[in-house]
C-alpha cells in the first residue's frame, strides 16, 4: 500500500514538473512576422514587425477616402477577405495584422491597445495613410479607437463591429475557452487542443448554428499561430481598457463620426441591440443591425456589412467636398 502512494506521489511530482517545464516555455515563446495573404507584407517598425495587405482600384485619383480594417481577438487579416473586393472598387483598402496576431510578430510584450494602436498609427504612416475610415471587429475596435486617439489626423471616421463599451455587457465565454486563460492550465491546453475543438470554441463567435465550412481551416490556423502570451496578455488587456474607460466614451471624446453594426445573433453580448444602442450617447452615431448575422458579419455577411461601410464613406467623401 505504501508502495502505492509512493508511486502515486511520484508521479504526482512528474507531472507538476512537466506542467512547470511546459508553462515556462510556453511563456518565452515568440514568433517572428511572415507573409501568409498575396500580396502582403512586413513592416519593420519600433515595437514590431506587422504584416499589411494593400489594395485598392486602378484609378487611384477618383478613389473615397481610405478603409483600414483591424481584425478582432484570435483573428487575423483574413477574416476580412470577402469584404475587400467590393470595398477595393472606389478606396484603398489596407488590412493590418495586429501585433500577436496572423502574420505579425509575435514578441514577449504587454499587447495593450495603446502600444496595438500606435503600432498600427506607425504603419498607417509608413503607407502614406490619413484621414481614413477605420473599421475594427470586436477588439480591433478597442485599437481602432486608440488609434483616433493618438493621432487624429489618420482618422476621418469609426467603425465598429460587434464590440461592446465594457465587459459590464458580456454573455460570457465558454467553459473549456474560460480554462485556456487559467495559469498553468491555459498554458498545457494552448499545446494539445484538438482542431475540431478549436472550431467549436470558435463557434460563439459567429451566428448559432452558421456553418464555418472550409473557413474553418482558418480560424484553426488562427489560433495556432498565436503563441500563448499573445492570447492570453492581449485578451486581458482588451478588459482592461474598456473597464478603464468604456469605448462609448472614448469615441465621445474623439469627436470623430461613428458607424456601429451589430448582427442580431451575437452571442458574446447578453443583447445585441441594447448593447449596440450603448454607442447612442456618441453625438450622430448611427446603428445597423444585421439580421441573422453573429458576432463576425464581416464572415457571415460579407456583402450587406461592405455595403454599410462604403455607404458610410461615401458621406465622408462629401463632407471632404464640401
Amino acid at each position: 500500500m505504501r508502495r502505492g502512494w509512493r508511486i502515486a506521489i511520484a508521479i504526482l511530482i512528474a507531472l507538476g514538473v512537466l506542467l512547470a517545464v511546459n508553462t515556462i516555455v510556453t511563456d518565452q515563446q515568440t514568433k517572428p512576422a511572415v507573409v501568409t495573404v498575396e500580396g502582403g507584407r512586413i513592416l519593420h517598425l519600433t515595437g514590431g514587425d506587422i504584416q499589411v495587405a494593400d489594395a485598392g482600384p486602378e484609378n487611384k485619383r477618383r478613389a473615397g477616402p481610405p478603409i483600414v480594417l483591424l481584425h478582432g481577438y484570435g483573428a487575423s487579416l483574413h477574416w476580412w477577405d470577402r469584404m475587400v473586393p467590393p470595398l477595393a472598387k472606389d478606396h484603398r483598402v489596407i488590412r493590418v495584422d495586429l501585433l500577436g496576431f496572423g502574420g505579425s510578430e509575435k514578441p514577449k510584450a504587454d499587447y495593450s491597445m495603446d502600444e496595438e494602436g500606435q503600432l498600427v498609427a506607425l504603419a498607417l504612416g509608413r503607407l502614406n495613410v490619413q484621414g481614413a475610415v477605420v473599421v475594427g471587429h470586436s477588439l480591433g475596435f478597442d485599437v481602432a479607437t486608440a488609434v483616433a486617439k493618438q493621432s487624429s489626423e489618420l482618422v476621418d471616421r469609426l467603425v465598429d463591429i460587434d464590440e461592446g463599451p465594457d465587459s459590464s455587457y458580456d454573455a460570457g465565454f465558454p467553459l473549456l475557452a474560460r480554462l485556456g486563460y487559467v495559469p498553468v492550465i491555459g498554458e498545457a491546453l494552448s499545446r494539445i487542443v484538438p482542431d475540431f475543438v478549436i472550431r467549436d470554441n470558435y463557434g460563439v463567435a459567429f451566428a448559432p448554428g452558421y456553418d464555418l465550412g472550409p473557413f474553418g481551416d482558418q480560424v484553426v490556423d488562427d489560433f495556432h499561430a498565436m503563441t500563448y502570451t499573445s492570447y492570453d496578455r492581449s485578451s486581458s488587456e482588451e478588459g482592461d481598457y474598456t473597464d478603464e474607460v468604456p469605448l462609448n466614451e472614448r469615441v465621445r471624446t474623439t469627436a470623430v463620426p461613428l458607424l456601429v453594426i451589430f448582427g442580431t445573433e451575437d452571442q458574446l453580448w447578453d443583447d445585441p441591440a441594447e448593447t449596440a444602442d450603448a454607442y447612442r450617447t456618441v453625438p450622430g452615431a448611427e446603428i445597423r443591425m444585421i439580421r441573422g448575422a453573429g458576432h463576425s458579419p464581416n464572415v457571415e455577411k460579407p456583402e450587406r456589412t461592405a455595403r454599410l461601410i462604403l455607404e458610410f464613406a461615401a458621406e465622408a467623401g462629401a463632407a471632404r467636398r464640401h
